[in-house]
């Protein structure tokens, strides 16, 4: 595979530190302990009491020493996902941890006490500041969180303890996922190389891949329940001291989105399952000849589809040529990822599976991890991983208090980016069985973000709902599972009754609750905006796409969308990025027929 895809590249991670030994590494974790333990000498309650440049200089001083502890732990974080099988990659993650979390306790009252300030004494001090102004957003956003403060010493327990409760059974599960073996017929493979066959042309590879992958966390399914169990207590317990009014509350407040948004677009994909996901899976049945999908069918490659190898060189070149199609810019800071070290797309034992974009800090630069297989969908997760780099590039101006999005709008530029690649790469193609097979690529993924995502999402809430009446099983958890994927999925797939594991491997559960239905807002959001910008009826689009990008964390969702005449407030919002889906069906049928 790796001939095949030519040389693929392989970060360097010294743009932070030479390595795990790097003096420099120790000399920035002293300096941040001295620097943090002065901080709190100096300012530990007396905040209510200072100017408003003062406590811009105190914001400025505080974000100083979070940056060196971010660098810090994006170094020990990259070199754990690029080799989590190496047993001195974990003790360096776990120890860096400790020793970070234990400098961040002396800056921790910090937050804390500006959320103690009254709302008119912090606007004087920002009225009277224009430093102070700076960091309004900063502000904003740290007080959502004011209702749901605990005491200081409450809260200092929580963030001491966190490297011994849920990070630490993170690292179990991510250590445990990485030395798995899967036997997929007379191969062994690790889980993403096991993964990738679920889309081998051959069905009795799918086949064999997929009870492989059964069989893996099968044996291991003990410990995934004990873990799910575990963390889902843990979030219950935590929530019930915060008093969040339902298990993706926080979630919601941290994306600085409202739950009733959230109702809204889960309601609206939910409602869509049956012109959507039933109504293509029907017509992917009837072209790959089966009465019934299969699990393992269900990111088949078609008949008509293309599954050439895609050499590295080419997947970027296509990806690049589309970015700059639409924006120079945009072009050319996607080319400095490929340019330098910035990307790890290599293919080895112990190396985190999937795909994802580090922003690590804005003094250094993101990075890239992907584990390039060569296929077409491997092109669309490159343009996609792209997308969030070239957004954590142009945010990083915002500084490290504002550069960071929230997750509802961290899939902005990736999934743009894959539109973008998408549509560059169809309005090339003539061939009209091509063009369907590509076609019914792009809803394919679509459905596996929109879809897919949501359905995990209802997963995840019912089996928070139901952990609150007691420990689960794994046959309970697997029901829940089963239920979804049924509801989601529809009438043309018969599930076998070794599905029900695979809630088991999906890392989102158990890194970020309730993260993924910010996929599907992504999705839908730029569904919305790429109409617009088709439609041509917003004049200077690129130039106020890149201004939104450059936000970073500074505007909600209602400000970024505003110059483009969308709200995703409104539930027709969300009806209008379904309706692409929808329209790429249509059309999807109209060949067919």
């Amino acid at each position: 595979m790796g001939d095949a895809a030519g040389a693929l590249p392989a970060w360097d991670l010294s743009d932070l530190y030479a390595g795990p030994a790097d003096p420099a590494l120790e000399a920035d974790l002293a300096r941040a302990d001295t620097e943090a333990r002065a901080f709190a000498e100096a300012r530990s309650g007396r905040l209510a009491g200072l100017s408003g440049d003062a406590l811009a200089e105190a914001i400025a001083t505080y974000e100083r020493i979070e940056e060196v502890l971010g660098r810090i732990m994006s170094f020990a974080s990259l070199t754990f996902a690029g080799d989590a099988q190496d047993a001195a990659n974990g003790r360096f993650y776990q120890t860096m941890q400790e020793r970070v979390t234990a400098i961040s306790s002396h800056t921790l009252f910090f937050t804390l006490e500006l959320n103690k300030l009254e709302e008119a004494a912090l606007e004087k001090k920002l009225s009277g500041s224009r430093a102070l102004s700076r960091y309004r957003p900063f502000l904003r956003d740290l007080r959502v969180f004011r209702p749901h403060q605990l005491s200081d010493e409450v809260e200092r327990l929580l963030h001491e303890k966190e490297v011994t409760g849920r990070a630490a059974w993170n690292r179990l599960f991510d250590e445990t996922v990485a030395a798995m073996e899967v036997k997929v017929g007379e191969e062994t493979l690790n889980v993403s190389g096991a993964l990738n066959k679920l889309s081998d042309r051959d069905r009795s590879v799918r086949e064999a891949a997929a009870r492989g992958v059964s069989a893996a966390f099968g044996e291991k399914a003990r410990l995934f329940t004990l873990i799910t169990n575990t963390l889902a207590k843990d979030k219950e317990i935590i929530d019930g001291w915060r008093q969040y009014p339902r298990p993706g509350s926080s979630r919601n407040r941290a994306n600085m989105v409202e739950d009733e948004v959230v109702d809204a677009l889960v309601s609206a994909v939910v409602a869509s399952f049956p012109s959507l996901s039933h109504r293509y899976y029907a017509m992917k049945a009837k072209w790959l000849g089966l009465p019934k999908l299969q699990h393992w069918d269900r990111n088949a490659p078609l008949p008509d589809e293309d599954d050439s190898q895609i050499p590295w060189d080419a997947a970027r070149e296509r990806v690049l040529k589309a970015y700059s199609g639409f924006s120079p810019e945009l072009g050319s800071i996607g080319r400095r990822f490929f340019d330098k070290p910035w990307i790890d797309a290599v293919l080895r034992p112990g190396k985190a599976s999937g795909a994802f974009a580090h922003p690590t800090v804005p003094s250094a630069h993101p990075y890239l991890l992907l584990n390039y297989h060569g296929k077409s969908r491997d092109v669309m997760t490159l343009a996609h991983e792209l997308g969030h780099g070239v957004h954590q590039i142009l945010a990083a101006e915002q500084g490290y208090l504002m550069s960071g999005t929230p997750l509802t709008l961290a899939e902005t530029a990736s999934v743009f980016g894959e539109m973008l690649t998408f549509r560059a790469l169809l309005d090339a193609e003539t061939d009209p069985r091509r063009r369907r097979a590509m076609l019914a690529g792009k809803v394919e993924d679509m459905l596996n973000t929109v879809v897919r995502q949501i359905a995990f999402y209802r997963f995840e809430t019912l089996l928070h709902d139901a952990r609150r009446k007691g420990e689960l099983s794994r046959e309970e958890i697997g029901a829940l599972w089963m239920q979804v994927q049924v509801e989601s999925l529809g009438p043309a797939f018969e599930f076998t009754p070794d599905y029900e594991i695979y809630w088991s491997y999906i890392p989102h559960f158990v890194h970020t609750p309730f993260y993924v239905y910010a996929y599907a807002f992504g999705d839908c959001l730029v569904n919305a905006l790429y109409g617009v910008f088709q439609e041509g009826g917003v004049p200077g689009f690129q130039e106020k796409y890149l201004e939104l990008l450059r936000a970073g964390g500074t505007l909600r969702h209602k400000e970024l969308l505003a110059p483009f005449g969308l709200d995703a407030s409104d539930p027709a919002f969300w009806h209008k990025g379904l309706n692409v889906i929808s329209g790429f069906i249509d059309e999807l049928e109209r060949a067919d027929g």
